[in-house]
């Protein structure tokens, strides 16, 4: 049976920038094992498959893949089959999406560079206690101990509800730039359990960028990711833990990707209360690439 598919580049609103996406539509008659083969062969960060909803209420539910594994919640994957549901549908308002997270729900804006799509984040990050060394982190990104840590800031795992995330900050842009994988000391990040390292250093005053981002998934079968949304949303964790507590909402804008050439923009919220991070929001635009035809 054919099935109709799109890719789609998300966090942007150009192509051939941001993070490729593929939705796979009608997707109810395949199995996990057909989902993962089909995933493997478009070999894109995630894959998404799109099946009707369990609740009527909801807009769909997705089955979200790497090429090696499915994952319960990805922020990418997200952003980019709202704006697709939206667009195909008619949809104004929100998208309501059921994924192995739970019910994810999509508000959406209508801006001048064209459908701006905001998640909200089903639970808050969760901090985990098992970080490794600075000097495990360093050699594991073939950069200086002196070059992990800025200010306050420190690495830190927290889970955003899919996988455990190794956050690590960088002195600087220029450390950012430099940090490469470094397969032989990599396996020793493993004592954290983290799914995904996440690098970020601050963005120059005045810029209108906050943070730069990197992102390294090795387990996954895609080394470098252009644009983690689900990593962004576990962000506030580490900001909250060493720039709170505060009231109210802050916002940031992440870019992500600049040093693969895949420039993407994630605009984040976190609400805070009373000592506790309350909400979690990110947002982004994507822009269609592709459409066609899975002869499968």
């Amino acid at each position: 049976m054919a099935h109709e598919f799109y890719t789609l580049d998300v966090f942007t609103t150009a192509a051939f920038t941001g993070n490729p996406l593929a939705v796979v539509m009608n997707a109810d008659d395949l199995d996990g094992a057909a989902m993962q083969r089909i995933a493997r062969e478009f070999n894109l960060s995630e894959t998404v498959f799109v099946l009707p909803p369990e609740d009527e209420a909801n807009t769909a539910k997705l089955r979200i893949f790497t090429p090696d594994r499915e994952l319960s919640f990805a922020g990418h994957p997200t952003v980019g089959s709202a704006v697709l549901l939206a667009e195909l549908f008619g949809i104004t308002d929100e998208v309501r999406l059921e994924e192995g997270i739970g019910l994810v729900r999509v508000a959406l804006e209508q801006r001048e560079e064209g459908l701006f799509a905001q998640l909200s984040a089903a639970v808050m990050p969760e901090p985990w206690t098992n970080v490794p060394s600075d000097k495990k982190i360093a050699e594991a990104l073939a950069l200086k101990v002196s070059q992990i840590g800025y200010g306050a800031h420190r690495p830190t795992v927290f889970n955003p509800g899919n996988h455990p995330m190794l956050y690590i900050p960088l002195k600087d842009r220029a450390a950012l730039a430099e940090a490469k994988i470094s397969h032989f000391h990599w396996p020793a990040l493993g004592a954290a359990g983290a799914f995904l390292a996440y690098l970020y250093c601050e963005g120059e005053a005045g810029s209108g960028v906050d943070f730069h981002a990197r992102a390294y998934t090795p387990s996954t079968g895609i080394g470098e990711d252009p644009a983690t949304g689900s990593a962004a949303a576990g962000f506030p964790g580490p900001v909250f833990n060493f720039e709170g507590p505060w009231d109210g909402t802050r916002k940031w804008v992440i870019m992500q990707g600049e040093d693969m050439g895949r420039a993407s923009r994630i605009e984040l919220e976190a609400d805070a209360a009373k000592k506790e991070l309350k909400a979690i929001r990110v947002g982004g635009h994507a822009v269609r690439v592709s459409h066609g035809k899975l002869m499968v």
